[in-house]
């Protein structure tokens, strides 16, 4: 919880934290005197959500690609890697695998949700997430052992860990469910017709304001800008995005545990622009 101090020297900052905790804590439940450890032992998560893997098949190039599969009950979402301030991220341990060396995870493209007026990003129904895994020796089977925390919510939240296992064997099968999860990822923004991209950075009192202009194509519906930076300690404010004809343009606050300026390095900057049918991203992004 390192990033309170920071958070709480705002008044918009202090909504979002007084939002997740009430949320977490299920002051949105009649039983709002009930803790929120007691609401959650109340509820049998496994009436909520059921994990499972889907093992996959090996690649040529040695690498094994297979799926977790999530599925939720009615009205129930989880969240996306960058959940935003409403959300929970979800956490992952591989440590007890055998001949894994290391894991690349493949989002599918997530939708946004209103949540007393903030917006989070994530899934509802069903999330199944591609995983490829790079293998110490790619001609042996491998042993997937996964610990997964994530945050499920309706009008509450409730955390879940769920663990699962897999064997992952070099004559796996292809799967269609995998594979059509893998071309719903958001795409290259030069792929949907991004013709220029310029991001201005300018100092607060408690860390960065990042002003991001994409000459693009509209995405259809309300898009959102979603920024992300390797540090996970540094607080991402929810983005203000305004189309301007072909131009979109998105501001975030970006503030450190040690509320204070620091230095960018604007090639880390993970941009994600979420449209009504389609989603596109882009890595780094230079001065105007």
């Amino acid at each position: 919880m390192s990033r309170i101090p920071s958070l709480l020297k705002t008044r918009r900052r202090l909504g979002a934290i007084s939002l997740l905790c009430g949320i977490v804590l299920g002051a949105l439940l009649p039983a709002a005197l009930v803790p929120g450890r007691a609401v959650a032992q109340m509820l049998d998560t496994a009436d909520i959500v059921q994990g499972g893997v889907r093992p996959g098949w090996r690649e040529p190039d040695g690498h094994h690609m297979a799926a977790l599969h999530l599925t939720l009950a009615e009205n129930w979402k989880t969240y996306w890697r960058a959940p935003g301030v409403a959300g929970i991220p979800p956490r992952f341990d591989w440590s007890g695998s055998e001949n894994i060396a290391s894991v690349t995870l493949h989002w599918p493209r997530p939708v946004v949700f209103e949540q007393s007026g903030m917006r989070s990003v994530g899934y509802e129904h069903e999330l199944i997430l591609p995983m490829e895994f790079t293998l110490i020796d790619p001609t042996k089977p491998a042993r997937l052992e996964a610990m997964v925390d994530l945050g499920v919510c309706e009008t509450i939240c409730v955390p879940v860990t769920l663990r699962m296992g897999a064997d992952l064997r070099p004559d796996g099968a292809d799967d269609r469910a995998i594979r059509a999860a893998l071309a719903d990822q958001p795409r290259p923004a030069a792929k949907l017709g991004l013709s220029a991209a310029e991001c201005a950075v300018e100092p607060i009192s408690d860390g960065l304001r990042v002003t991001v202009a994409l000459d693009m194509p509209s995405l259809g519906g309300d898009e959102f800008v979603v920024f992300e930076l390797p540090d996970a300690t540094i607080w991402v404010s929810e983005s203000m995005t305004d189309r301007q004809g072909k131009r979109l343009v998105a501001t975030s606050d970006m503030v450190p545990t040690s509320g204070a300026p620091f230095g960018l390095d604007r090639s880390d900057l993970r941009i994600t622009v979420l449209g009504a049918t389609q989603a596109v991203e882009l890595t780094g992004c230079p001065a105007p």
